[in-house]
């Protein structure tokens, strides 16, 4: 599979934003009142998550790492107020649906964490691709939520009606902790699933961002590899284990020695 047919794949499945590494939970929970505020909050959150990874990645080699963060945020902002007035112009009706979850998008955790572990340290192509696959994950994912909860709590799809006469809407999905429900059942759907193809012989999909290894393992916190790259990285590991103890270590150590001393 070419790399970006992967980045797809990885956002869809192995890495989904909502269902594997429950991100963005804040929207996800709030605007699933029906499928379409779940699909356009997918898309557009997609939009800024694809246009920012793609604008990071062509400036990567410019923006300076102490201040990598603050300059992810001035792009997304920027795309953000873009995609928000749009919405304004063209979807008043789902632009005052989803309200202030829009400019939140600034501080969406998807968007900055795919920014720092992908965009930043790989190609405008694959960063663009990985943009596209994490949006599209997170827009099936609130799709999902929002139908099973507008079936369930209106007996409606996109609007239309699904449900015959006889049907009563179960009004507990149609609010806040029917979000959680539905999430919850979707996600054990999902490890059944994984547990099945685990227990039929299929490979372990590991959760990577970029690096090729496996971050929910992973125990380089600092994710050295990806800034430094594989030999420096190593050559720091190898001196910070090798660095004697520290003074103040080194001071309590002697006292004792001495105490002991001057008792015998």
């Amino acid at each position: 599979m070419n790399r970006a047919g992967e980045r797809l794949l990885n956002g869809l499945v192995k890495e989904n934003p909502t269902f594997v590494l429950m991100l963005g939970m804040c929207p996800t929970l709030a605007v699933t009142t029906s499928a379409m505020n779940g699909l356009g909050m997918g898309l557009t959150t997609m939009a800024v998550l694809a246009l920012s990874n793609l604008l990071i990645s062509l400036l990567r080699k410019i923006i300076p790492d102490r201040v990598r963060i603050p300059a992810f945020i001035v792009v997304i902002a920027s795309f953000v107020t873009a995609v928000q007035l749009l919405l304004e112009g063209y979807l008043p009706a789902l632009n005052k649906a989803l309200g202030v979850y829009i400019p939140l998008i600034v501080v969406n955790c998807i968007i900055l964490g795919r920014a720092e572990s992908y965009a930043y340290s790989n190609p405008p192509l694959p960063s663009l691709f990985d943009g596209i696959g994490m949006g599209l994950g997170f827009t099936v994912a609130l799709t999902c939520i929002g139908a099973v909860r507008e079936i369930l709590g209106a007996g409606e799809l996109f609007g239309y009606a699904l449900m015959p006469d006889a049907f009563e809407p179960i009004r507990i999905f149609g609010q806040a902790p029917g979000a959680f429900f539905v999430l919850a059942s979707l996600v054990a759907l999902q490890n059944f699933v994984k547990e099945k193809r685990k227990a039929a012989g299929k490979p372990y999909e590991k959760i990577g961002s970029g690096c090729g290894e496996d971050c929910l393992n992973c125990s380089d916190t600092g994710c050295a590899r990806r800034f430094y790259g594989e030999k420096k990285a190593g050559k720091e590991k190898a001196a910070a284990a090798e660095k004697p103890m520290s003074a103040p270590g080194m001071a309590g150590d002697l006292e004792i020695v001495n105490l002991e001393e001057e008792e015998k």
